[in-house]
């Protein structure tokens, strides 16, 4: 967790830029993270430094020896030579040798072009308007420890919810409890190799990163298993080159070293290399769209022939998965019941010919303010060979923020997300549940091959036998199949009735005079 006094720094950071006059949120946080990568560069060498004098070995040069074309020694453009000089001359070394520098990083060689973030640094662009301001922040930001994994890695979270916050831009980020739910849900493995095609900042490989350094705490210290870590296990694909800029380094300063976060059309013809690639997918896709056949992968349209991007990414996530690998995505009510012959035939693909685990539907303000649409997580598994014998439906109903533009926090920090679940149960109160429903889902979850099969249909969650859903032409949407209890009619005399009905022909006839004499 970040002190108030590290939100305060990050705030002041934050303010300086817009006052400095940048003020696309997208732009502060690409320039912060440009910053912080010198940074993190120039630690890397200080401690190669530090390593050759104690082993009395040549130290790896992250920092090449010599200068740059213009003349200017790579030493004097780290990180702790430039903070210290004027901003004139700060400003200068950046824009015409920091930047040219970073730009041609990965095609240098040596440690630093082999890092994650470098090989999206061809088209990096310094963008601080003044002198001034980029002394301000390079003060701000030298005075902000970054040691620790943890803190580098809320802080940036951090930053990151200021691009939601500031609006425009919001539709980048996932609830970052209803990526950990996600996460929680499929439970990674050290085995596992974990993809999301449509990654933005990145936000369902760190979560399922930090999810493994807690579950496994052992996990690093094996050779083979720290080794795939930080170099196999995570994928990220992504069309937008802001985006892979800020998803690579959120990877990097939440501690993996090598992610593989690559820029990539997931839909498109040239993409289809490594079908059946990954164990586990975790995704919330863009679903507001459609493609030209043209350049639509055509394995995808012979799985679903369709334009709309919402099926061709599931038709997706079925082609890059392993068989025997599950996934976890969010996708919008409409696939649950669109009537569509892609919309059906997609349904049936995943009930009759791999396992579909489970429909799990989110109340409409999740993603608020920025959308009002209507979505579910959906859980299975791939297999060619069916499987799904009950689909697991649960209600979520209330996530433990209010469902309104403002989404305000409904319990105190402790009791929202995931947190409340101790030891295998929920600490959440009989009125507090209804505030925050994740906990209880996975619970449930756990329980959906014994006592959820017992639950009835007016439950919160349920199970339904895979032929109650193709009878229903693979609807898979949760009211198709939620039983509503309905109160006890109240019985009324039959006067009252009949006076209760010439009360209500009373209103009718004198409205339709009314309406006759404006006609008039």
């Amino acid at each position: 967790m970040l002190t108030g006094e590290l939100r305060n720094r990050v705030d002041q950071v934050w303010n300086a830029f817009w006052s400095g006059g940048i003020a696309n949120p997208l732009e502060v946080i690409e320039q912060i993270t440009y910053l912080l990568f010198l940074r993190a560069l120039d630690a890397d060498q200080t401690r190669e430094d530090h390593k050759a004098t104690r082993f009395k070995t040549q130290p790896v040069r992250v920092y090449p020896p010599g200068s740059d074309e213009r003349g200017l020694p790579y030493a004097q453009m780290r990180w702790s030579h430039f903070k210290n000089v004027g901003p004139e001359q700060m400003f200068k070394v950046l824009s015409e040798h920091v930047f040219p520098f970073l730009r041609g990083l990965h095609a240098s060689g040596g440690p630093a072009a082999e890092s994650a973030f470098a090989r999206h640094m061809r088209d990096a662009r310094f963008t601080i308007p003044t002198p001034n301001l980029l002394g301000k922040v390079v003060d701000l930001l030298d005075g902000i420890p970054l040691d620790d994994r943890d803190t580098k890695g809320d802080l940036y979270e951090y930053m990151l919810g200021k691009i939601a916050s500031a609006g425009q831009n919001g539709q980048f980020r996932t609830p970052r409890h209803i990526i950990q739910l996600m996460v929680a849900l499929t439970a990674p493995t050290p085995q596992d190799t974990i993809c999301d095609p449509a990654s933005g900042t990145c936000g369902y490989l760190v979560a399922a990163s930090n999810y493994l350094r807690a579950t496994y705490p052992d996990m690093l210290r094996v050779p083979a298993q720290n080794r795939h870590f930080h170099h196999a296990m995570f994928h990220g694909f992504d069309f937008d080159h802001t985006m892979l800029r800020i998803g690579s380094m959120n990877m990097v300063l939440h501690g993996v070293e090598h992610p593989a976060i690559e820029y990539r059309d997931s839909l498109s013809q040239g993409s289809a290399g490594d079908a059946g690639a990954y164990s586990l997918i975790l995704a919330n896709p863009p679903f507001a769209g459609s493609l030209d056949y043209e350049n639509t992968a055509k394995d995808l349209l012979a799985v679903v022939k369709t334009k709309k991007t919402e099926l061709l990414f599931l038709a997706l996530f079925l082609r890059l998965l392993k068989t025997g690998g599950r996934a976890a995505v969010i996708v919008p009510d409409g696939v649950l019941f669109g009537s569509s012959k892609a919309h059906r035939e997609l349904r049936r693909l995943l009930v009759e010919e791999q396992k579909l685990d489970a429909v799990i539907s989110l109340p409409g303000g999740v993603f608020k303010p920025y959308a009002g649409v209507s979505t579910a997580i959906l859980l299975f598994t791939k297999t060619m060979s069916g499987g799904t014998d009950h689909v697991w439906f649960y209600d979520l109903q209330a996530d433990g923020w209010s469902l309104d533009d403002k989404r305000q926090p409904l319990l105190e920090s402790s009791l929202l997300g995931l947190q409340p679940l101790v030891d295998g149960r929920s600490q959440l109160s009989e009125d507090e549940h209804p505030k925050n429903n994740l906990p209880d889902v996975l619970l449930r979850w756990k329980e959906r091959e014994r006592t959820e099969r017992q639950r009835p249909r007016t439950a919160q969650s349920f199970c339904v036998p895979k032929a109650d859903i193709a009878a229903n032409g693979y609807d898979l949407s949760l009211n198709r199949y939620k039983e509503v209890v309905h109160e006890e009619v109240q019985h009324r005399a039959p006067a009252e009735i009949m006076a209760e009905l010439r009360r209500i022909e009373g209103e009718i006839a004198e409205g339709m005079k009314a309406l006759e004499g404006m006609l008039r």
